[in-house]
């Protein structure tokens, strides 16, 4: 992975994640890290451009859109292990092995977000060094991520962005790996997951 590649990654840790009234302040921290990492010329008008439809927003309808296609939708979702596992006993082992590995790596997790919360893998795939956890993490993103652009919808203004981050950060996944990540994981019992109920 290449500079570039991991300044895409720390730009979309920040991206993905829920938009704060801080956002407009941390976009100009990204149009500097654009300037100063992103060497190609052709990538950085890609990335303006792919920023575009977000930045055209008030930080309320971009909330209000993240909160709808992140946090609603499963196939959507922000969370790696439940992509792969769904509902299944796996997904817990998979975290525990997955924080193992950040923390042998010298890192911590971000507090209150879960171990495979995907932008904060992004951030530390940008910064952790090449080894075989690391090439083997890209592959999962790289297999997740395709799940989630299948079903994001063109009109969403988060899908420029997502189309140019796993197009020009990840491999494509093979026909082998996509169907084993829907062979291995158990599906939910609903698509749209609501606000919680607690009485019946």
């Amino acid at each position: 992975m290449n500079e570039q590649q991991r300044t895409i990654l720390a730009i979309a840790s920040r991206v993905m994640s829920y938009p704060s009234e801080s956002s407009a302040e941390e976009r100009e921290h990204i149009d500097e890290a654009v300037d100063e990492n992103i060497e190609s010329a052709d990538i950085r008008k890609h990335l303006r451009a792919a920023l575009a439809p977000l930045d055209a927003l008030s930080t309320r309808d971009i909330q209000e859109i993240y909160v709808s296609t992140f946090d609603l939708k499963s196939k959507t979702g922000m969370y790696l292990t439940a992509h792969e596992f769904g509902d299944s006993p796996k997904r817990g082992a998979a975290m525990i092995k997955l924080q193992k590995i950040i923390n042998e790596a010298g890192f911590e997790r971000t507090e209150g977000e879960l171990t495979d919360y995907i932008p904060m893998l992004f951030e530390f795939m940008a910064v952790s060094p090449e080894d075989a956890h690391h090439e083997r993490l890209q592959r999962r993103l790289a297999n997740v991520g395709q799940r989630m652009l299948n079903h994001l919808e063109e009109e969403n203004p988060y899908y420029p962005f997502f189309t140019l981050v796993m197009t020009k950060v990840f491999p494509n996944p093979t026909d082998e790996e996509v169907a084993r990540l829907e062979r291995d994981r158990e599906e939910a019992d609903l698509e749209e997951l609501p606000y919680p109920i607690m009485y019946q």
